[in-house]
């Protein structure tokens, strides 16, 4: 059997981040995937790039990640309030303020999405990472979308199970022997929960068994560390909110 974790959307929560790296490491895993989204709406851009950095964790481009790295203009999205909108710019402008020039360039190399292969056996499990889709990662895909859309992805990807972030929205779903699973969020769960979720491919000859693990992570310090920054309060409030 092999383990693999992926996990995605940390958006500068460094707490978050590190309790589930260190909940990884006391299952044994090693191999470890990031789906993108390093930054934006916590404190900790440059913080949470190092430690992905220093533990040569293997990171996709997310849309945050590369607004951020190639200085894309930021366009209002028309799901959003006008004071989510308002809070948003400010966000993602403290993000372009802080980055260091070291970090932006490593964000800037970032691949846009990764096919593994694994061994199991006589088995070889074919794995299609990606942020959202193959060809965006601005697309918002859940769970409750056709069954068709999924198999048309998996077929795209052509893989036996395709793993994708971006909606901050945990699911699992199997159709037929294939699998579409989104991670969630480590650092901005719009779970009800609010918890940092990550998932675990426990990988056999035989079959694939997912695991969707959700931790509680000092919530409480990140909200106050947002309202002693420049990031607007709306995102301390969103953490604390169960909604």
């Amino acid at each position: 059997m092999i383990k693999i974790a992926v996990f995605s959307d940390v958006h500068g929560n460094l707490p978050a981040l590190k309790t589930v790296l260190n909940d990884i490491k006391s299952r044994g895993i090693h191999q470890k995937f990031c789906l993108g989204d390093l930054i934006d709406f916590a404190p900790w851009p440059n913080e949470v790039i190092d430690l992905i950095r220093s533990q040569n964790i293997t990171c996709l481009l997310g849309n945050h990640d590369e607004r951020i790295a190639f200085d894309i203009p930021l366009i209002p999205l028309e799901k959003h309030s006008a004071k989510e909108t308002q809070a948003r710019f400010l966000a993602i402008d403290h993000s372009r303020k802080t980055i260091t020039e070291t970090n932006k360039a490593f964000l800037a190399e970032l691949p846009f999405h990764l096919k593994l292969n694994y061994k199991v056996g006589t088995k070889h499990w074919k794995i299609q990472l990606v942020h959202a889709t193959l060809q965006s990662n601005d697309t918002y895909v859940f769970e409750n979308e056709k069954e068709e859309v999924f198999s048309e992805m998996i077929r795209q990807a052509d893989a036996d199970l395709l793993v994708m972030g971006h909606t901050h929205v945990s699911f699992v779903k199997q159709s037929n022997n294939n699998w579409a699973i989104n991670c969630g969020s480590v650092g901005r769960s719009k779970e009800e929960n609010r918890l940092a979720s990550y998932l675990i491919l426990n990988l056999f000859e035989d079959k694939i068994v997912p695991e969707i693990v959700q931790l509680p992570y000092p919530l409480e310090e990140v909200a106050k560390a947002i309202e002693n920054s420049d990031i607007p309060n709306f995102y301390a409030d969103f953490l604390r909110s169960k909604k």
